[in-house]
């Protein structure tokens, strides 16, 4: 086997599309996020036994819950050390409860009742080694979440990938409710330098993709920010006729692309940040 063979487990709408990867090394298995929903997780737990290999770890890119809510049905009772950055596994211990005490009602029994908690946090550019295979975490702040990270991997004679979690979405419309896109735009300014030498990068969402899906993430947040910024007339919230249209827009520029109903549930809060930036810039 030539390794690593980097396996891929996508949910259905209702999971959100989300990609886990599972990792293929000689002496075992590294998983990459792990889902939202319960049938997706237990159909992960499946593609992992199928491998007939040990779960050596599992990697968090970030704070969202389709990517921590499977952690527990992977571990289970074994000892598995579950890496995410130092300020991702913060996040993930400050918001988990709230997040299942939000959805818990929509998704019933399909959302995991417990969440396990990353146990071996990273610093910024620690490095953690599977026999040939090296993963780099780097922090990036608040994009797309409250605290965004990557996992570069190296292996031994083969050139680097990058798991990128959702710094860049490949052809769905984006999660942006978290209101830090101006951070998230200068997230993607330095990953194109940092990752330029990056044939591949895995993202949470879609296709695996070239450097070049940085820079259409990037366009499509400059232009939904416009868009936000103009329909609210630099006030806090999108109102419902000027939502309509901001949805439509957004459809128009990525035509086809599933999660439309992620346009509307950023509205508000980008345009917050928006009114935000404004008045400290007045301010000054």
């Amino acid at each position: 086997m030539t390794v690593p063979v980097i396996h891929t487990y996508r949910a259905a709408e209702s999971g959100l599309y989300v990609n886990s990867y599972l990792v293929e090394a000689e002496s075992g298995v590294i998983v990459v996020d792990t889902n939202l929903l319960v049938s997706d997780i237990e159909a992960l737990r499946a593609r992992l036994r199928a491998l007939n290999k040990p779960l050596l770890a599992i990697l968090v890119t970030h704070p969202h819950p389709d990517h921590f809510n499977g952690v527990l049905g992977l571990v289970q009772d074994k000892e598995v050390p579950v890496y995410a950055a130092a300020s991702v596994a913060r996040v993930i211990e400050e918001i988990a409860e709230a997040k299942r005490e939000q959805w818990s009602p929509t998704y019933g029994a399909q959302w995991p009742a417990k969440t396990y908690y990353p146990n071996s946090p990273l610093a910024d550019g620690a490095q953690v080694r599977f026999g040939e295979l090296t993963f780099t975490v780097r922090e990036l702040g608040p994009a797309e979440s409250h605290a965004d990270s990557y996992f570069l991997l190296a292996a031994d004679e083969h050139a680097p990938v990058a798991f990128t979690g959702d710094l860049a979405f490949h052809g769905t419309h984006p999660y942006t409710a978290d209101g830090h896109s101006a951070g998230w735009l200068a997230a993607l300014d330095r990953l194109a330098g940092e990752l330029a030498g990056v044939s591949t990068l895995y993202p949470g969402h879609g296709d695996p993709a070239g450097p070049g899906v940085l820079a259409e993430q990037r366009r499509y947040l400059l232009y939904y920010r416009e868009l936000v910024r103009r329909l609210s007339g630099g006030q806090a919230t999108v109102p419902p006729p000027a939502r309509a249209e901001l949805e439509e827009a957004m459809q128009a520029f990525l035509p086809g692309a599933p999660l439309t109903w992620m346009i509307g549930l950023g509205a508000d809060p980008v345009a917050d940040e928006l009114a935000a930036a404004d008045r400290a810039v007045r301010k000054n």
